[in-house]
This record gives structure tokens, C-alpha cells and sequence, in this order.
């Protein structure tokens, strides 16, 4: 059997002008990363700390995931307004979401540090 290519990467996460769903106060987002196993159903891979009163927060958390070359690795980030202490998100508030590959997320990056 071939060895798989693999590599660790860190994906740091960070989000702007995000919907204030809270009266008197903003906002208290968090992200949520799930990826897709390989029979498609999607798992819980990691989440950020909630950041207090923010639409435009930068992450702290950053997730470090395995990227296997020639494989395709679905990501969802959701974000969600905590308004509790529980570990439950069906009782915040949904506030977006993004899918996309690990691939591209990858390609993304290198595209941009190769900008002058």
C-alpha cells in the first residue's frame, strides 16, 4: 500500500460585518469548523472561543488539520451568536455559514501571498 502525502496545516479564522441579532449589546460570534467524513456526513472538527460584543472579530483559535493530497476535504465554517452556556448550538442564533474545500481554501492562501 502507498504511503499517503500529508501535511498539517492552520487555518486561522476571521469574519466582518456580521448580523447584530442581540438587543442593547452586538453580536457574540463564534465558529464553528465541521468537515465532511467520507461518507458525507458531517462531523464537529473544532470551534473558536466566542468573542463578547463583536461584528468584525479575529479568531485566537486557530484549527490545525491534516491536508491529504489528492483527496478532496469538505469544510463548513459556521458562525453563531452565543447567547448561553451551553454546548448546544440549536438554541443560538445561526448567523452564517461557508463551504468550500480544503483545497481551495489552500489555493486561496497561496494566491494571496503571492500578490506584490
Amino acid at each position: 500500500m502507498a504511503a499517503q502525502c500529508v501535511t498539517k496545516v492552520e487555518l486561522t479564522v476571521s469574519c466582518e460585518n456580521l448580523l447584530d441579532t442581540d438587543i442593547g449589546s452586538k453580536s457574540d460570534p463564534l465558529c464553528v469548523l465541521l468537515m465532511s467524513s467520507s461518507d458525507s456526513q458531517w462531523y464537529e472538527a473544532g470551534r473558536t472561543e466566542k468573542v463578547q460584543n463583536c461584528l468584525s472579530p479575529k479568531f485566537a483559535h486557530k484549527f490545525v488539520i491534516d491536508y491529504y493530497f489528492e483527496i478532496v476535504q469538505k469544510l463548513k465554517f459556521g458562525i453563531y451568536d452565543i447567547d448561553n452556556k451551553t454546548i448546544d448550538l440549536n438554541d443560538d442564533d445561526f448567523l452564517g455559514e461557508l463551504e468550500s474545500t480544503l483545497g481551495q481554501v489552500k489555493l486561496l492562501l497561496l494566491e494571496q501571498s503571492i500578490k506584490p
